[in-house]
C-alpha cells in the first residue's frame, strides 16, 4: 500500500472542479492521474492526460467541468490485493495507476507503476535545434548561444538532454550555428552525460525543417526533434508513441491558447447587424516546437535548403501522408525574451 504520508490524496478532486483544475492537479501531483471524488471521497471516475487531451480534441474548454473529459468507470482494486498481483494487473491491462478503494467505492490508495524509474532503453534519435542567434534574448545572447543559458544552475539545453534520458533516450544531435562551438565544448561527445552527441553545423541559418536536410545517417524509426529553447514537463517519449499509434508521418505537439478579444464584436451580414458577442473568447492551438517524424520527411528537404517546420508538414501533407498533432497540456516555456528566461529560472530556483 501506499506510505503513511498518502502521496495519492494529491491526486483527489472534487466533482464541482474544473478542466483547468484538474490539468492543475495532474501537474503538481506529478502522479499522471486525478482522482475524481464526491463529497464523501467516494470514486466517481479518474482523469489522465490521455483523456485531457481527447477532451482537447473535441474542443473541451479550460473552464468546463471535469464531468466532460472524465472516465467514469475506471479499473480499481480492493485494499486486500498485495502490491505484486496489482503489478501484474497493471502490466496486462497496460495501466500505470490503480486506484484501491474500499466496499463503499471510498479511496483509500493508490498503486502506482513508475516506468521513469528503470527506463527502457529508446532507439530512438532525439535532434535538438541549437542553432539560433536568440537576437530578443540581447544582451544574454551577445555571447552566448540561447539554449546554453543558464537555467537552474545549468544550461536551459542540459534541462531537455537529462529529461529525454530518463525517458531511455540515449542518441541526440544538435543543430548548431550562432556560437556552436560553446556547445560541442561544453557536451563533447556526450558520454560524460551518459549519451551520444553528434552535430548538424549550419553553415547558415536553415530553418528547422532545412537542419534536419544536414542529416548525414538517416534514422532507422522515427525520431523526435525540439526547439533547443522549449522548456516542458512533456514526455517526449508519449508524443512519440502517440505518433506511432496513429500511423503517423509527422506529429505536431501543440498548446491551447485562449484569448479574450477587449471588445464587443459586432456581427454583419452587408450592413445588417445579425448578432452580438461582448468580448468573446478566441480559443486555438499553438505549435509547441516539439515533433515526432518519420524518416520518410527527410524526402521532401533539399539538402542546403532553407525550410521551416510548417512547410514541411505542408509538403508531407501534399504527398498525401498523414500529419496530426499531439495536444499537450503540460507546462510549456518557449524561452524568446528576457522575461521568459527569468521565468525559466525562477521555476528552477532550489
Amino acid at each position: 500500500m501506499n506510505p503513511p504520508n498518502k502521496p495519492w490524496r494529491d491526486a483527489l478532486l472534487g466533482e464541482t472542479a474544473s478542466v483547468r483544475d484538474a490539468i492543475g492537479s495532474l501537474n503538481e501531483s506529478g502522479l499522471q492521474i486525478v482522482l475524481v471524488v464526491d463529497t464523501n471521497e467516494a470514486l466517481t471516475g479518474t482523469i489522465t492526460d490521455g483523456d485531457v487531451r481527447r477532451g482537447i480534441l473535441r474542443g473541451v474548454g479550460m473552464d468546463d467541468p471535469v464531468s466532460e473529459i472524465l472516465h467514469r468507470e475506471p479499473m480499481v482494486l480492493p485494499p486486500d490485493m498485495d502490491r505484486q498481483t496489482a503489478l501484474q494487473v497493471m502490466r496486462s491491462n497496460g495501466l500505470h495507476q490503480l486506484p484501491v478503494v474500499d466496499e463503499q467505492r471510498r479511496v483509500i490508495g493508490l498503486h502506482l507503476w513508475n516506468m521513469l524509474d528503470t527506463p527502457p532503453a529508446r532507439p530512438n534519435t532525439m535532434v535538438i535545434m541549437a542553432g539560433g542567434r536568440g537576437t530578443r534574448l540581447y544582451p544574454h545572447t551577445e555571447n552566448c548561444p540561447k539554449p546554453m543559458l543558464p537555467v537552474g544552475g545549468k544550461p536551459m539545453i542540459e534541462h531537455i538532454v537529462e529529461r529525454a534520458r530518463a525517458e531511455g533516450f540515449e542518441r541526440f544531435v544538435f543543430a548548431i550555428h550562432y556560437l556552436g562551438h560553446m556547445l560541442e565544448e561544453h557536451f563533447g561527445d556526450g558520454s560524460r552525460f551518459g549519451v551520444e552527441i553528434d552535430y548538424l553545423r549550419e553553415e547558415r541559418p536553415l530553418g528547422t525543417g532545412g537542419a534536419l536536410g544536414l542529416m548525414k545517417h538517416r534514422p532507422e524509426g522515427p525520431f523526435v526533434v525540439t526547439n533547443g529553447d522549449v522548456l516542458s514537463d512533456v514526455r517526449y517519449g508519449e508524443i512519440l508513441d502517440f505518433h506511432v499509434r496513429h500511423n503517423a508521418t509527422a506529429t505536431m505537439a501543440v498548446r491551447p491558447h485562449e484569448w479574450q478579444h477587449p471588445f464587443g464584436v459586432v456581427h454583419t451580414e452587408g450592413v445588417d447587424i445579425t448578432g452580438f458577442e461582448e468580448k468573446p473568447m478566441v480559443r486555438s492551438r499553438i505549435n509547441a516546437g516539439i515533433y515526432a517524424l518519420d524518416p520518410s520527411v527527410l524526402d521532401h528537404i533539399a539538402h542546403g535548403e532553407h525550410c521551416d517546420m510548417p512547410t514541411l508538414f505542408e509538403r508531407v501533407q501534399a504527398s498525401s501522408r498523414r500529419t496530426i498533432v499531439y495536444p499537450m497540456h503540460e507546462p510549456w516555456l518557449d524561452v524568446g525574451r528576457p522575461a521568459d528566461l527569468e521565468l525559466a529560472r525562477a521555476a528552477h530556483e532550489v
